[in-house]
């Protein structure tokens, strides 16, 4: 048997010693010195793109990151990743790269770490799945490392009130529904995205920045900026410069993600009313350092965190409106004062929680109308609820704030791809008391796993929010509302129940005793379970083919391994 060699990763394998000459000639061919070359290397990664305005300021933000990480005595070295723009890619085909995209930035990230030796990783990502990718990477390779957060975009302002894209989407069913006119679409249009960063609500990015701050990833008050503050260049300088110093500290990511850092950011994610995809991101980053996260633990932590930010899609206000007050510090000091939080949990400036917000001056008069008191919040519990039931044996998720219904019982309005359900509403035939159950876009068989914003929004665009239910083994956008359930498992794709409902069949959603039930005989779903047969893959080659080869169910992450094939 062979024995298994590991080498320390490690930028001094690369640049010491007689037989690194070529190296240290290439290094010098792009500006660097032999004094450069005697300190520790930091990569320094971003996601910046023309994709999307969440990512296209990133590359100004890496050269400010670049800069702390000098004057922290170390050697800085930029590279880059792909992102995925899933505002752009909603509603579409393109939908199906995104979720994948997130494999494809943790992978990336590391190959390029160990490929270069880089001793330390700074990284900087604005647009949903970069975030989470960038933090699985840093979980993954266990060097020191910090993540920082791009920034969300202004709002639009149109008629007094704050827009964001979210607007835009629900615009359209207006429009299908002759509720608005053409001229009054295009206003919304030219104005709900003013300029750079991510979407502004509490959509899946301002979900995932607040959460890296609650789970000890980020500096202190770096998550709400927006992005074209000023202060965004001190964010990414002083990251840069907290960087070298956790090499010196040998602070590494498993020394901070632990169990409790995830119950933080669990508590985070629903007292913000944060996105129905921090649970998957969360189920995955905890998978990268072995941590066994379920959603048991999930529940158990919903059921005694109140929802106490009132934020977008669900509430009235954006992420700008939060960081005039204070930002995810004042939200993580009214959760600590609550006795909500593990506050001697471990951060990346090597203090605990506690004593990075015992840092932080916070004023004693805040308006308590964007954050409420733990005494008076929202609602008595989290927002980030988990069903199961013989719809979804093993598990489903559903978003409840703003929501008023906590029981749905309709008919079945089935649809196997997420066009075929938009082209239906669209067309107004979608009524009253109808679940649309869109099946065929899980992990696997998207594959992909497509967000619904686009039909969630039309659906809330025509009136409809509180009159139909949605159901899918698909995901929603962060910025969905309404009665939708996503995450179905096992996925109609793997002959998970929700491949065997019809049309007409009655489906039951009970949010208080977290049920989601499908209301006919045993004997009939064992009857339908030996007539289906699993479709062919939608892809026979190329990067989606290998994705739904490797992944596994959303109840665990949606994560690539191996053991996921599809044999």
């Amino acid at each position: 048997m062979l024995k298994t060699i590991k080498m320390k990763i490690s930028s001094r394998n690369v640049v010491e010693g007689t037989a690194r000459a070529p190296h240290r000639a290439m290094y010098k061919a792009m500006g660097l010195t032999d004094d450069d070359l005697s300190k520790s290397f930091i990569g320094v990664c971003h996601t910046g793109n023309e994709a999307t305005p969440c990512n296209i300021h990133l590359p100004e933000l890496a050269i400010g990151a670049k800069e702390g990480v000098k004057d922290g005595g170390a050697t800085a070295r930029e590279f880059s990743t792909i992102a995925v723009s899933d505002g752009i890619a909603m509603g579409h085909e393109g939908m199906k790269s995104s979720l994948v995209s997130r494999e494809v930035i943790a992978d990336s990230i590391e190959l390029m770490m160990r490929a270069h030796q880089y001793d330390g990783l700074v990284g900087i990502a604005g647009c949903d799945k970069s975030l989470p990718g960038t933090m699985m990477a840093m979980a993954r390779l266990n060097l020191p490392s910090i993540f920082v957060y791009g920034g969300t975009i202004m709002p639009g302002m149109l008629d007094g009130k704050e827009l964001t894209v979210v607007d835009v989407y629900e615009a359209v069913g207006a429009y299908d529904a002759g509720q608005i006119s053409l001229e009054e679409l295009k206003n919304i249009e030219n104005t709900a995205c003013p300029n750079a960063g991510s979407c502004g609500g509490m959509f899946t990015a301002n979900t995932m920045a607040s959460v890296s701050e609650a789970i000890g990833l980020a500096l202190p008050g770096s998550a709400s900026p927006p992005a074209e503050d000023d202060r965004r260049k001190k964010i990414v300088y002083e990251t840069g410069k907290a960087c070298a110093k956790l090499l010196e500290l040998d602070i590494k990511p498993r020394d901070i993600l632990t169990f409790e850092a995830f119950e933080n950011a669990i508590t985070m994610l629903n007292a913000v009313g944060g996105s129905t995809n921090g649970i998957l991101h969360l189920l995955a980053l905890a998978n990268e350092v072995k941590i066994k996260l379920t959603y048991d633990d999930f529940e158990r932590i919903r059921k005694k965190t109140p929802h106490i930010a009132d934020m977008k899609p669900g509430g009235s206000y954006v992420m700008n409106s939060l960081d005039k007050i204070g930002g995810i510090p004042l939200v993580m000091k009214k959760l600590m004062d609550g006795n909500l939080i593990h506050a001697n949990a471990l951060t990346v400036t090597g203090k605990t929680i506690k004593e990075n917000l015992e840092g932080i001056k916070m004023s004693n008069n805040i308006d308590e109308k964007i954050v409420r008191s733990i005494q008076n919040p929202l609602h008595e519990v989290g927002t980030a609820v988990i069903l199961k039931g013989t719809l979804a044996p093993d598990g489903a998720v559903i978003k409840t704030a703003g929501m008023e219904m906590t029981k749905f019982t309709g008919k079945a309005k089935v649809f196997d791809t997420e066009e075929s359900a938009f082209d239906s509403v669209s067309k107004g035939k979608i009524e009253e008391g109808d679940v649309l159950v869109i099946r065929y876009e899980g992990p696997k068989g998207g594959p992909g796993m497509r967000e619904m914003l686009a039909t969630t929004a039309a659906i809330v665009g025509q009136g409809l929010g509180k009159k139909v239910a949605m159901i899918t083994d698909g995901r929603f956008s962060g910025g969905t509302r309404g009665f939708m359930v996503g995450h179905v498992a096992p996925e109609a794709f793997v002959g998970g129940p929700i491949a065997f409902v019809k049309d007409g069949d009655e489906i039951s959603i009970n949010v208080e005793d977290n049920s989601i039930n499908l209301h006919i005989s045993k004997e009939e779903l064992e009857k339908r379970s030996k007539e289906w047969k699993m479709p062919k893959p939608n892809y026979e080659s190329g990067v989606l083919a290998k994705y739904a080869f490797l992944v596994g169910s959303a109840s665990s992450g949606a994560i690539t391994n191996a053991s996921n094939s599809l044999k």
